[in-house]
């Protein structure tokens, strides 16, 4: 079922299942601006990453001593969510442990995930509540897909000097060696090939938005990136999308880790606390 919220601006859609994105249509212009998940390209619009981003060694993680299988990304974006509440301009989502998730991933938790609309603002707020009475270990990302043409480019509000970790493409994980992509610069241009080699994983940005626009065209889209740590920007090679992806966390590297506590990028919420992470896009006619 798609769950529903608009003003005057926007109209924003959510599916149950995964609490997926799967429009945010401006009213005025009447412009689709969110991927509409071709299968033939990617089926995705803009999955919720937990409790891992990425993938792990093999899809397995050891934990207290005790080995779990977790797919790629982990299992939020493949179950169906509760609808929590809903007001005239923002819808809430849960989603909590089960028998299924406490198999692969041994923790109790619940997730709120509020989409809400602000003239022409989305705001995507996640609260992640650790149940337990120890500390849990995730990890968080979104990954939303915005439609964009091959010319496009993705502006940072300040120069930045970056290096993106080169991937595995046979196991998708991280390896040592990195590879250039800005140099005291601002713009990345999506062209037919920029995304041959997978995503480019970045850290270490200053700048608190980005932006996706065109040369000819008036129209743009500024993202917050909610301060997270990681961005990691992709697209099937040559597709008409970018994804722009805030990581609370990231893949695995080829380094294998004794414990899940010990991770790249991990998260440790104390028992009975809340995480919060909050993306926000504008779109500016």
């Amino acid at each position: 079922m798609i769950h529903y919220i608009e003003n005057d601006y926007l109209k924003i859609g959510v599916k149950e299942f995964g609490c997926e994105l799967t429009s945010v249509y401006g009213k005025k212009e009447q412009i689709e601006y969110l991927w509409q998940g071709n299968p033939d390209i990617w089926a995705g619009q803009s999955p919720i990453l937990f409790p891992v981003v990425g993938r792990l060694i093999d899809d397995k993680y050891r934990l207290d001593g005790k080995e779990y299988t977790m797919p790629k990304h982990g299992f939020a974006r493949k179950i169906k969510w509760d609808f929590l509440s809903a007001d005239e301009c923002s819808m809430t989502f849960i989603l909590s442990e089960t028998e299924e998730t406490l198999a692969i991933y041994p923790y109790r938790f619940d997730i709120r995930v509020t989409f809400s609309v602000d003239k022409n603002k989305l705001s995507v707020s996640h609260d992640i509540i650790n149940k337990n009475s120890k500390v849990m270990y995730f990890s968080l990302g979104a990954h939303p897909a915005f439609n964009c043409k091959i010319g496009d480019i993705l502006t940072f509000d300040k120069n930045e000097t970056l290096e993106a970790e080169k991937i595995d493409l046979v196991r998708s994980l991280r390896l040592p060696e990195t590879f250039p992509v800005l140099k005291n610069e601002r713009d990345i241009v999506i062209t037919e090939d920029i995304f041959k080699e997978d995503a480019l994983i970045l850290h270490g940005i200053e700048s608190e938005h980005i932006t996706l626009h065109g040369t000819d065209k008036p129209g743009k889209l500024v993202f917050s990136l909610g301060n997270a740590p990681y961005l990691g920007i992709w697209a099937k090679p040559g597709a008409p999308y970018v994804c722009i992806e805030p990581w609370c966390g990231v893949n695995d590297s080829t380094e294998k880790k004794n414990d899940f506590s010990e991770k790249d990028g991990i998260n440790a919420l104390e028992a009975g606390n809340t995480f919060n992470y909050t993306w926000t896009a504008e779109f500016i006619a």
